[in-house]
């Protein structure tokens, strides 16, 4: 009879420790949300290198599971997951995504034509639109700096501000801006057309100059300096940008700059998707406050695309008709690269198959990249 309570016991204790007997209906819910994003990562092609690991991350986080000092969850100190984990809480990631995203990128559309660094920085109004809307929400200052990077669509400076300035917002920032960057597609296109009318939208530009490569090593030494100079809080993420970038056009580097550009940034990916959708534990993460910024990060991402479209049709009230902008290009100052500068392509090819606006709307899309790194800084500056 003790050996069969003995053993009733032991299946007692077992049952316990089972995720069915401590699932909650947010385990679920979150559970369905890292479905969908897997679905939309293969069904629909939505940054699947994104939304993959994520997905799965949530997941792996939502495994329900008893509190009992077993160091599994990625909250307790000295798990597995927690130690990769440190790369998001401590900002470790965002750099190292900067220099393979510098390792990828190509100038030669800003620098050929500079004016358009200004589309570039106009799509930040996203980023102080939604900084303004969130303390109006309640907010405090420096957690409604880390919400209001979401406008600038770029996850690891979400990410990198939100470790910096709101730890306990991390998940829920980073999220939201995953979530708007893979919904570009389907969240920029209506407001364009909306925007822009159908004389703008065939507005054909001037072919880009060809670049010396003394110049693209010139502007990654240079844009360096400038906007460290300026703002110096950046340094993180523009120091590993241009660095990046760097290695990419000496021509020496080749192997490095490979390395940044591939097995780097693929491991680094994989890392943060994965440890950002593991955190998204349903007793930290299901909260009012997550429903807020995650409303607050459409808000500002619409705010950046208008504010791009609107900026090109400002400036093109003082160019001479040859050297008019298309407007369909206003979108792609928002740096979620390369997705925007395609959308504005496709636009255009809609209404005019034979104008190629990919090369022009890589100029603000690339100037977004270092526009929300540069906004990212100045958040930091006065709120850190």
């Amino acid at each position: 009879m003790n050996f069969v309570s003995f053993l009733g016991e032991n299946l007692h204790t077992f049952l316990s420790y089972t995720g069915f007997s401590n699932i909650t209906p947010g385990h679920i819910l979150m559970i369905i949300i890292g479905l969908i994003f897997i679905y939309l990562a293969i069904a629909k092609e939505f940054e699947p290198l994104l939304l993959i690991p994520i997905g799965f991350g949530i997941l792996i986080g939502n495994i329900p599971f008893k509190d009992a000092g077993l160091q599994i969850g990625i909250f307790e100190e000295g798990s597995v997951l927690n130690i990769l984990y440190q790369g998001v809480a401590h900002g470790w990631y965002p750099p190292l995504i900067f220099l393979g995203i510098g390792a990828m990128l190509d100038f030669s559309a800003l620098i050929s034509n500079p004016k358009l660094m200004l589309i570039g920085a106009a799509a930040q109004f996203g980023i102080f639109g939604a900084y303004i809307l969130a303390l109006l929400c309640g907010f405090e200052p420096n957690q409604a700096g880390a919400i209001g990077i979401i406008g600038g669509a770029d996850g690891p400076t979400a990410i990198f501000l939100s470790s910096k300035l709101a730890p306990s917002l991390l998940g829920a920032v980073a999220i939201s801006a995953y979530t708007y960057m893979a919904l570009v597609p389907v969240i920029q296109p209506p407001i364009m057309r909306l925007l822009t009318t159908k004389k703008e939208r065939l507005i054909r530009m001037k072919l880009p100059r060809v670049v010396s490569q003394t110049e693209k090593v010139m502007f990654s030494i240079m844009g360096l300096l400038l906007t460290c100079f300026l703002v110096p809080s950046g340094l993180p993420l523009l120091g590993m940008l241009f660095f990046g970038n760097l290695l990419k056009e000496s021509g020496v580097t080749r192997r490095l700059a490979d390395t940044a550009r591939g097995p780097l940034i693929d491991t680094i990916t994989i890392l943060l998707g994965l440890t950002v959708g593991a955190s998204t534990q349903a007793t930290h993460f299901l909260t009012f406050n997550s429903l807020k910024i995650f409303g607050l990060g459409a808000v500002s991402f619409i705010i950046a695309t208008a504010a791009g479209v609107l900026f090109v049709k400002f400036f093109n009230l003082f160019l001479k008709k040859e050297n008019k902008i298309n407007p369909l290009i206003g979108n792609a100052g928002v740096s979620a690269i390369p997705d925007p500068a395609r959308i504005s392509h496709v636009m255009g090819q809609e209404y005019d198959p034979a104008n190629y606006l990919l090369m022009h709307a890589m100029g603000p899309n690339v100037a977004g990249v270092i526009g929300s790194a540069v906004a990212a800084g100045v958040l930091l500056g006065f709120l850190g």
